[in-house]
């Protein structure tokens, strides 16, 4: 009898060894599945990096760095020469608790990308401004890359009083030829949340 208790002590000690080494193997494996999942979500999308409202001479400039990435399908149809349209949309808000909140600032900025295929060049629109890039990485750097001009009224923003910013960036579905505009899903829905800050000059 004396001699069963050493033998059962040491396979026990076994075990738990064993046990713990699924543990942890378990764990390691459920870490790199998220880490994979997080990847697969950050694919393709577009998210705002940095924004920031900063006083410039007599006004303010809206300065922001975004990222977007093309999903399989959109970049299939730019590299057909189909053009994809991209909106900015930027708003300062003052809250008012006896009145609607008054929207200081609006910005709707508009950007093209195109792709040429005889020249297999690169190039970024905004409005009546075009630039050139060799890559599609180049071309997505600058036109995410935003520092505009707030056009505001002598006094439009009051020192001490805080106000609400919001920015975001979208794929304008609308500006697709017809026949893409009936597709649907993340292949085509692309944009970023809101991005919300408050600016105090």
């Amino acid at each position: 009898m004396a001699s069963i208790t050493p033998c059962y002590k040491k396979a026990s000690a076994s075990h738990a060894s064993v046990l713990r080494w699924f543990l942890c193997e378990l764990a390691l494996c459920v870490a790199s599945l998220a880490l994979l999942a997080a990847g697969a979500a950050r694919a393709d999308g577009i998210d705002v990096r940095r924004a920031v409202v900063t006083p410039a001479e007599d006004t303010y400039l809206l300065d922001a760095e975004l990222e977007v990435r093309l999903t399989q399908v959109l970049d299939e149809v730019l590299h057909k020469g189909v053009p994809l349209y991209f909106a900015l949309d930027f708003e300062l808000i003052r809250a008012r608790w006896y009145w609607i909140n008054e929207k200081v600032a609006v910005v709707h900025q508009q950007q093209r990308l195109s792709y040429n295929t005889l020249t297999r060049q690169y190039r970024v629109g905004t409005g009546t401004l075009y630039q050139n890039f060799s890559t599609l990485a180049e071309a997505l750097a600058y036109m995410t890359r935003i520092r505009r001009r707030l056009e505001l009224d002598p006094g439009a923003l009051q020192k001490g009083t805080t106000y609400a910013a919001m920015l975001r960036m979208r794929l304008d579905s609308t500006q697709l030829p017809k026949p893409f505009q009936l597709q649907t899903g993340r292949n085509w829905d692309v944009s970023s949340d809101w991005y919300r800050w408050t600016v105090t000059p």
